[in-house]
């Protein structure tokens, strides 16, 4: 897989996929523009070098159709304040006048396309769709590693129809830190893995089996394997229709030398509301009125204790329901044993990463991951559709 460094850019057409899908309020107004500024150190590489710069990415999921409410309009307004220069935004993503904008495209300056999923032939991989958007382009760059579990035209197809494809900067450093991890961890190698649906974690339990030493479960997904041990959860959040593949994942754990922890005790309450009476227990059944909303103070001491002794850590999910202050003492505490590890520690993206911001520790973290489901998807397989096609190239 080439990188930046193996690019002269110079005068010519790059055409860079970067992940702008960022959060908007009602007005349109971006609510955080963190992905962007993710996506800056290699904008600003290949305009320093003269590139003549066309970015592309999707907002929202329009479906194939021109929705006003997702344009790339704030974001080319945004980026423009970033970069301290003019970023135009062409009318469509591909077609005459986008071509004719291309061409018109001097060294160092800035052309961001419609968002591409405007298009069906976007999701689709169209290699037609492809074609077009990789007219007159000379370089392709994925800087979008949220998208490259995606075989979109953008991020797959494109690849066919450029000179030489590359990775940028943050796309390079998620692929080094995740296959690190994947491939050759420090151990001990801990994974702490929570949030509501054990079905998204399935595959990454699997893929880890024989790598981890330790994998902590919390969040409502540890309740789908207790309701497989036959216990009775009492209203806690359960994927019925996973019981049973729960269990069959807890039979093949006891064949591994992995350490599974599920919580020992559980912080309940009956329902989510800011105001509900919470109470702590550690023992089944629970009581059938109530539901489990957090790790308690047990399973804390002992998922901290064992994070304490890791050299690699890999988390994804919270431990409850830490939007509310009631429930978030589980997942801010575990966020505190990450970041006072002196383990080479991944955050997997997603609601992971607002607990470690929430809990003040972003900046002790080894690496905080763009993208939940591609590092997932990472993890389960060991490469994705992106990353495979840079590294044909």
């Amino acid at each position: 897989m080439l990188s930046l460094e193996d690019l002269d850019p110079k005068g010519k057409t790059v055409f860079l996929r970067v992940d702008f899908n960022v959060p908007l309020d009602e007005e349109r107004n971006i609510r955080d523009d963190t992905r962007i500024k993710a996506a800056l150190p290699t904008i600003n590489s290949l305009l320093e070098q003269k590139a003549k710069l066309i970015i592309a990415s999707h907002l929202g999921r329009p479906k194939g159709k021109f929705v006003p409410e997702l344009s790339l309009k704030p974001v080319a307004k945004r980026l423009s304040e970033l970069i301290s220069r003019e970023v135009i935004l062409a009318p469509d993503v591909i077609g005459d006048e986008v071509t004719k904008l291309k061409k018109e495209l001097g060294e160092g300056q800035v052309l961001l396309l419609e968002n591409v999923r405007f298009h069906d032939e976007e999701t689709a991989n169209d290699e037609d769709f492809a074609r077009s958007l990789a007219q007159e382009v000379d370089y392709y760059v994925n800087d979008a590693f949220g998208t490259c579990h995606r075989a979109h035209a953008s991020v797959v197809a494109i690849i066919r129809f450029v000179d030489k494809a590359a990775a940028g900067f943050l796309v390079e450093k998620e692929v080094d830190y995740l296959s690190q991890m994947v491939h050759s961890p420090q151990k001990p190698f801990v994974v702490i893995l929570g949030g509501a649906k054990v079905s998204d974690k399935i595959p990454v339990i699997e893929g880890l089996l024989d790598k981890a030493d330790d994998i902590l479960i919390g969040g409502a997904m540890a309740y789908t394997f207790f309701k497989a041990q036959g216990l009775d959860v009492g209203r806690s959040l359960v994927e019925e229709d996973k019981i049973a593949l729960a269990s069959s994942l807890l039979d093949r754990i006891k064949e591994e030398k992995v350490d599974f922890y599920l919580p020992s005790d559980h912080v309940l309450a009956v329902n989510t509301d800011v105001k509900a009476e919470a109470q702590t227990t550690d023992s089944f059944p629970l009581p059938a009125a109530m539901m489990a909303l957090d790790i308690g103070p047990k399973t804390i001491e002992k998922y901290s204790e064992i994070i304490s002794e890791a050299k690699t850590i890999f988390w994804n999910g919270p431990m409850g329901v830490f939007e509310v202050d009631a429930f978030s003492q589980g997942t801010t505490r575990i966020a505190e044993a990450v970041a006072n590890s002196e383990a080479t520690s991944i955050i997997g993206g997603g609601d992971s990463v607002a607990a470690v911001y929430k809990a003040g520790v972003a900046e002790k973290i080894s690496h905080i991951s763009t993208g939940g489901g591609a590092s997932l998807e990472f993890i389960a397989k060991g490469i994705l559709p992106g990353i495979e096609a840079l590294t044909e190239k």
